[in-house]
């Protein structure tokens, strides 16, 4: 069982940004891939972006490339969502998932994640 609890959320101005942070206390973190996605109002949970155990790899979505930035800290077990030029469209809760694999999942659905935290809302305003 993991254990993953996000933080970070919060109002911000369309241009700004924010950090999501999210902790998954445990000795096998880096054995992980982890990932964010979102979910706004009345839609689909979509992927935001994705990184291998070891940090060698990412994946992002169309939609946040080049604004956003995923990374992690092994020895502090935490994974990190650095958002920049956040835009309206931006507004939804974010969640942080982990794999039950070191390596990049397949694909960027869902269902290739087995653990789920919480959420935390980011709402940008205009």
């Amino acid at each position: 069982q993991v254990h993953l609890v996000e933080s970070g959320g919060g109002l911000v101005q369309a241009g700004g940004s924010l950090r999501l942070s999210c902790a998954a206390p445990g000795r096998t973190f880096s054995t992980y891939a982890m990932g964010w996605f979102r979910q706004a109002p009345g839609q689909v949970r979509d992927f935001v972006a994705a990184i291998s155990g070891s940090a060698s790899s990412t994946n992002y979505a169309t939609s946040v490339k080049g604004r956003f930035t995923i990374s992690r800290d092994n020895a502090g077990n935490t994974v990190y969502l650095q958002m920049n030029s956040l835009k309206p469209e931006d507004t939804a809760v974010y969640y942080c998932a982990a794999s039950s694999f070191r390596s990049l999942p397949a694909g960027t659905g869902a269902q290739y994640y087995n653990y789920w935290g919480q959420g935390t809302q980011v709402t940008v305003s205009s």
